[in-house]
């Protein structure tokens, strides 16, 4: 039986695996995905100052 990692990275090299993974990227490209991720990350990374 695969690992989770052995079906994931089958699935990224299968042809509807490269359409999703080329998807993201372009949507990564446009500059209010960029902003919006920085803006989570930054979240995230202050969550863990509150303690």
């Amino acid at each position: 039986m695969a690992t989770i990692t052995q079906r994931i990275q089958a699935f990224l090299h299968s042809p509807r695996g490269r359409q999703i993974v080329d998807k993201g990227r372009r949507e990564m490209a446009k500059p209010e995905n960029q902003q919006r991720l920085r803006g989570l990350i930054a979240r995230f990374q202050n969550r863990g100052h509150r303690r």
